[in-house]
């Protein structure tokens, strides 16, 4: 086995919440020395403080803070204090990328912009996340721009009220994105030598995230409305189903010859030959009856014989599941990350190279406990 791709690789994180320490511990992931730059007038990454009521008061490493920071160590800086910034400006020498996350104009005030840092290190690679990007100042906020894109009027019941999702989506989207552009200029790098700007916003990041319902707009011209789990192209597909046992699945029925199949299986042939029913294109404008007849064929079933069925046939479907469900799954177990006596963390990669050696990560650290001279 290879070594990790980013081994010898110095990652500076001058970022915070979620977005850009998910790029940090991706990095992380990948073999890199994730230095954490934390900021010292604010006691640090605010999610330090973003507590359950079941954790102790006392802790500086919170479940939140351990979704996007394994692998890292803490340093805390002030960057009013000259003494502190040079220390920054010596670490930046030696850097390969840094992860920022400033409203614009911010970082020019910290001296710490992109600009600045080049003209230390010139094969520098800084990637900076906005909330709108480069031209608009406002601060980011997830919820603000799940609203502002989207995401949540379209997210909820029909008749009922928009809904925020349940986890930070923007920020994920917008780590993805920055990771694609951090990689892309890597490998700029790699042929130039030369270091680059990385720019992304949650905005952006979200109206990209849009895919076929901005294209039901844009192209067909129907502005998409709140459907629940309906999907707009495809019945039945993301509709949810109560079997007798009183448990539920999703189907997620992609064409008419799984439709076919999904009929027979349910002992209702002669369903799928109905006009009304035969296509997807007739199944989409009879939503509400196809839905109905589903819905009283699927509630007189017990729903571990009937996934049984359907993914004998390859029909698609799956169980509604709980969190402690889904980490019951082996491919779920794989996902986890372990070190010693720590609580899991969770992955960023979610991909395998052939070849490569997973890094051994250490576990989310605590507060300003960098104190060597250089990185290891």
């Amino acid at each position: 086995m290879e070594n990790p791709i980013f081994k010898d690789m110095l990652v500076l994180e001058l970022a915070s919440v979620l977005a850009g320490p998910s790029v940090g511990q991706f990095f992380a992931e990948l073999g890199a020395n994730v230095l954490k730059i934390e900021n010292a007038a604010t006691n640090g990454d605010v999610t330090r403080n973003w507590k359950l009521t079941t954790e102790p008061a006392d802790t500086d490493i919170p479940a939140y803070f351990c979704a996007a920071n394994w692998g890292k160590k803490s340093l805390a800086l002030n960057f009013k204090e000259k003494e502190e910034l040079q220390q920054l400006y010596k670490l930046v020498q030696q850097a390969d990328v840094v992860i920022a996350s400033y409203k614009p104009g911010d970082a020019e005030k910290l001296a710490v912009d992109y600009e600045t840092l080049r003209s230390i290190n010139p094969r520098l690679i800084y990637g900076h996340i906005t909330g709108y990007g480069a031209a608009d100042d406002r601060a980011g906020y997830d919820a603000v721009v799940q609203a502002e894109s989207g995401f949540m009027y379209l997210n909820g019941e029909p008749g009922g009220g928009p809904v925020k999702m349940p986890v930070a989506l923007m920020d994920i989207l917008t780590a993805h994105q920055l990771k694609e552009g951090l990689l892309v200029a890597l490998l700029r790098r790699e042929r130039t030598g030369e270091g680059q700007l990385v720019e992304v916003s949650l905005l952006q990041a979200a109206v990209s995230a849009l895919a076929n319902q901005a294209t039901n707009y844009l192209v067909a011209g129907q502005e998409p409305k709140r459907m629940g789990s309906d999907h707009p192209n495809i019945v039945p597909y993301g509709s949810v189903y109560t079997c007798k046992c009183g448990k539920q699945l999703v189907l997620a029925i992609g064409d008419d010859r799984q439709f076919r199949k999904l009929c027979t299986i349910l002992g209702a042939e002669g369903m799928a030959a109905i006009p009304a029913y035969a296509t997807n294109y007739s199944r989409v404008q009879h939503r509400q009856e196809v839905n109905e007849r589903l819905s009283q064929l699927i509630g007189q079933q017990d729903r571990e014989g009937l996934l049984q069925q359907l993914q004998a046939q390859h029909v698609p479907a799956g169980a509604i599941y709980t969190i402690p469900e889904v980490f019951a799954q082996p491919q779920a177990q794989e996902m986890l990350l372990r070190n010693g006596d720590a609580k899991p963390g969770v992955r960023q990669i979610a991909f395998k190279v052939q070849h490569q050696e997973q890094a051994q990560l250490t576990p989310p650290p605590s507060y300003n406990n960098y104190k060597e001279d250089k990185i290891d």
